[in-house]
């Protein structure tokens, strides 16, 4: 949902952040965790209001690098849903700001562009576009849509071109469909993707747990855990979903509105192995960024499991990356994260290289964010990032 995307509306657009989101944000909290395995290269920020294309730059609520074309791909959900590409170049001291190439609203199956809100179309859901990776060898790429439950949309996973033309919807499986007291929270979908290294699967994340798995996250709880689920690409066959908890929301709201955790994005880091970031927001304190590593091959199958309930699977196992308040910069509202191209002249030996993107909801009180930062060795290591393509 974007506490970005969504969740942030619900206290900026749809309440008005009853002024809220307007004001300063709350200081951080005093002593964060530490960032033991990232280290911050830069930061770029571009203003409310910034344009390109004849379009206003914003919304970015997933980004991914494709070594091939040397070139990030981006996608908004602005009132249109659109798709950019753009160069973001950085060295081990720093990062200068992005340069957009392209920008292609997405199309619909019909073949014409998504409707925007104040023009719905009939049997057109109106997408809220949160993730999207490149297909390896090919100018497509997948994408997530949260979707548009009051229209009786659920969420959506399909496969574009980047001149934003429709190739198919993928099936999910039956249990993202929203019923009553069942399947997915409104604006608390579909946030993560991220395809295995060989690319014939993918992970899907969900932001918040589904109805029947219990009750979201709080200041004093975790609440229930949120389901990450792989399919087939070309089948959209599922093969494995695991369950994955939250932490609690970190700080309690200081205004009238949403307080919120959840997974915002996922990534796959070697064959084995997930970065999940968990970001979280409340009103009048502000945002928060978490990263944590989970093995896929421990935790409980949970795929056949209609409730999930204490006593009837295991979560897989995290491992604190870092809190991003510790990177010395304040963050914004971080929904995007990819490997970007390893550096060469890393200061302490990985090369390894994230960067992340943040969704400023077309607020003026907040920024489109990037970061980069180097990935420090883990025990156990990381593998995918060695392969991710040729030196910025």
């Amino acid at each position: 949902m974007s506490t970005g995307t969504r969740s942030v509306r619900w206290a900026c657009i749809a309440l008005l952040a009853l002024a809220g989101c307007a004001l300063p944000l709350a200081p951080p909290a005093p002593e964060p965790l530490l960032a033991p395995h990232l280290r911050l290269i830069g930061v770029a920020e571009l203003s409310s209001g910034s344009e390109y294309g004849g379009t206003t730059i914003g919304g970015f609520s997933g980004i991914d690098y494709d070594a091939q074309q040397d070139a990030y791909l981006l996608i908004s959900d602005t009132r249109q849903t659109h798709v950019y590409t753009a160069r973001l170049r950085y060295d081990a001291h720093g990062l200068s700001a992005p340069q957009f190439s392209s920008v292609h609203a997405l199309r619909h199956a019909s073949g014409q562009p998504f409707a925007p809100w104040w023009r719905l179309q009939p049997g057109m859901d109106r997408p809220d576009a949160e993730a999207l990776r490149w297909l390896p060898g090919t100018a497509g790429f997948l994408w997530t849509s949260e979707g548009d439950f009051s229209r009786g949309f659920g969420p959506q996973l399909r496969e574009s071109r980047l001149d934003g033309t429709h190739v198919r919807d993928i099936p999910l499986p039956a249990g993202f469909t929203p019923r009553p007291r069942r399947g997915p929270r409104p604006n608390g979908t579909l946030e993560g993707l991220t395809l295995s290294p060989d690319g014939h699967s993918a992970w899907l994340a969900m932001e918040l747990p589904w109805r029947q798995d219990g009750k979201q996250a709080t200041p004093t709880s975790g609440g229930a855990p949120v389901r990450i689920t792989q399919i087939d690409i070309a089948s959209g066959r599922p093969l494995r979903q695991i369950a994955y908890q939250p932490d609690a929301v970190p700080r309690t709201r200081a205004l009238p509105g949403p307080q919120i955790n959840g997974v915002s994005e996922i990534l796959a880091d070697g064959p084995h192995h997930l970065l999940v970031l968990e970001r979280a927001y409340s009103a009048g304190a502000g945002f928060g960024a978490r990263l944590y590593r989970i093995d896929t091959r421990q935790g409980s199958d949970t795929l056949a499991l209609n409730a999930l309930r204490p006593a009837n699977h295991r979560p897989s196992p995290k491992t604190l990356v870092a809190d991003l308040a510790a990177l010395g910069t304040a963050v914004d509202n971080i929904e995007g994260m990819t490997w970007g191209p390893p550096l060469q002249d890393g200061a302490r030996g990985s090369g390894c290289v994230l960067v992340f993107v943040s969704d400023d909801n077309f607020n003026p009180a907040q920024v489109t964010q990037f970061i980069a930062a180097e990935y420090l060795p883990l025990r156990g290591g990381h593998e995918r990032c060695a392969t991710t393509g040729a030196a910025p």
